[in-house]
């Protein structure tokens, strides 16, 4: 299955899920994570982010997985820091989209 018809999926399906974040927010305790439960638009980045997240990693082999893994910790790491400012979150999770969306693209793909 493509990754286009994966994400139209999603996009379809989503909405019938309601509102939740790739966490639960009933557990959120961090300022950063309470702002993405509150605010739609983060929410729906952050499920962007974490279903693109999850299904790059699942294409690469371990060495590799294992830098994903590191750079979404580091990425987690600066999200921590932007609290409850909506902005720093929206500008943070922007970028990521856009790197994950540059790593897909980058990917040789069978014709």
């Amino acid at each position: 299955m493509k990754i286009r018809e994966v994400l139209m999926a999603i996009a379809v399906l989503y909405p019938l899920a309601g509102y939740s974040a790739s966490f639960d927010c009933q557990k959120a305790m961090q300022a950063d994570e309470k702002a993405i439960c509150a605010d739609r638009s983060l929410n729906d980045m952050d499920v962007a982010m974490a279903t693109k997240y999850q299904f790059l990693r699942g294409l690469f082999p371990m060495g590799t997985r294992g830098r994903m893994m590191d750079a979404q910790e580091a990425w987690l790491h600066s999200r921590q820091k932007c609290g409850s400012d909506i902005s720093c979150l929206t500008k943070l999770y922007e970028g990521r989209l856009q790197q994950l969306d540059e790593i897909y693209a980058g990917i040789d793909k069978p014709l």
